[in-house]
């Protein structure tokens, strides 16, 4: 049985349900002797915590990470790191209702098709509860990545029709449009994570009218990676864009991966998206970043730059048709908390499977030349 574990040199093995007694996790292939900072941790899982704001689930978790193994007098061992993240505000009676009914666009159907039956404690395994584990092992990665001057932000870019215009990294043809660097301080501003005011209240006023109308909303998160080396991604199979890809995919809710012009490049002719090179200050560049920092599935010292789309939550106190375990045409209504909007709290996920990509793939190229 396979699926719980993520990486290769720095690998994470998950474990836990939503509704059991914590989600938890081991981390393989952290040096010995490196620094972590457990504040460090506690922030990012501080970020993607349940209850933060009135756009969130009311659930309400402190998500206090124990640290079980690997780092004594706070170094780290060389060992694995274990680490549990306690449970304490579950209410799965919540989910008595609909043991035996398929919740739509849920993992019920095909999950119990997949093994027999089903953990309908909100969700199990397949809720996004698990994410707690990427975040920890996401966390230690980013500060790995300090030591390598390698930053990695992500923001919500779109919520619905609200769409962020607003050039953050000048990407594409207008590169060097802008030297302003984005900063996670800037992205955690206000409650839905856009780094711009004006866009952020129209996104906040919109989750608002879908969560009174007892709906739910989708959107985008994008992601900048800069301060990169050239040479990170294997061939074939693992070139780095199909690594972050992969990473992205697998949080739930995501519907969608595109990187550098992505879907764009379709409308555009080879003399239009061609990144051509130029010398500044001595240094070989692109003059544009169409590619996204990424050139035959091997980073080119550009920013990386992608975005995940992620559907709207599934789990909605709206009247919906669905059918039970024995076949029978049935009207559903939901109870429990859940996110009228998951993006704002999908941000720190993304950065955590990114660092998580990254910091795997500087590792692997240790060993790609003496």
């Amino acid at each position: 049985m396979g699926g719980n574990s993520f990486g290769n040199i720095f690998k994470l093995t998950s474990f836990g349900e939503s509704h059991g007694d914590a989600i938890g996790g081991v981390i393989e292939g952290i040096p010995a002797g490196f620094s972590l900072s457990l504040d460090k941790i506690q922030h990012e899982l501080n970020r993607r915590r349940p209850g933060q704001s009135n756009i969130s689930t009311p659930r309400k978790e402190d998500d206090i990470v124990q640290i079980l193994s690997g780092i004594f007098e706070g170094k780290t061992t060389g060992m694995p790191v274990g680490f549990i993240v306690k449970n304490n505000n579950s209410r799965s009676g919540d989910y008595s209702n609909i043991k035996d009914l398929f919740r739509p666009s849920h993992a019920d159907f095909s999950w119990t098709g997949k093994y027999g039956l089903r953990d309908y404690r909100g969700g199990g395994r397949s809720s996004a509860r698990e994410h707690i584990a990427r975040v920890v092992a996401g966390a230690i990665a980013k500060q790995m990545l300090e030591q390598y001057n390698i930053s990695i932000v992500a923001y919500t870019s779109q919520v619905g029709d609200v769409i962020l215009k607003k050039n953050i990294a000048g990407f594409g043809p207008n590169k060097f449009s802008s030297v302003k660097i984005l900063t996670s301080a800037e992205v955690d501003s206000n409650i839905v994570r856009c780094p711009d005011e004006t866009t952020a209240n129209s996104m906040i006023n919109l989750i608002n009218e879908v969560r009174k109308d007892h709906d739910s909303i989708g959107g985008t998160v994008s992601c900048i990676i800069s301060g990169l080396p050239i040479g990170l991604g294997e061939p074939v199979f693992d070139k780095c864009q199909a690594l972050l890809a992969h990473a992205m995919m697998s949080i739930n809710a995501a519907k969608g991966f595109e990187y550098g012009s992505g879907f764009r490049s379709a409308y555009m002719k080879g003399s239009e998206h061609n990144d051509e090179f130029i010398c500044n200050n001595d240094k070989i560049e692109c003059a544009s970043n169409n590619s996204g920092g990424i050139q035959g599935g091997i980073s080119n010292g550009e920013n990386i730059y992608f975005k995940v789309a992620f559907k709207a939550t599934p789990s909605i106190m709206k009247t919906q048709k669905t059918v039970n375990t024995d076949k029978e045409a049935l009207e559903l209504n939901i109870l429990g908390r859940h996110d009228p909007c998951v993006v704002p709290r999908a941000v720190p996920v993304v950065e955590s499977m990114a660092a998580m990509v990254i910091l795997d793939l500087l590792f692997q190229n240790k060993l790609s030349k003496l």
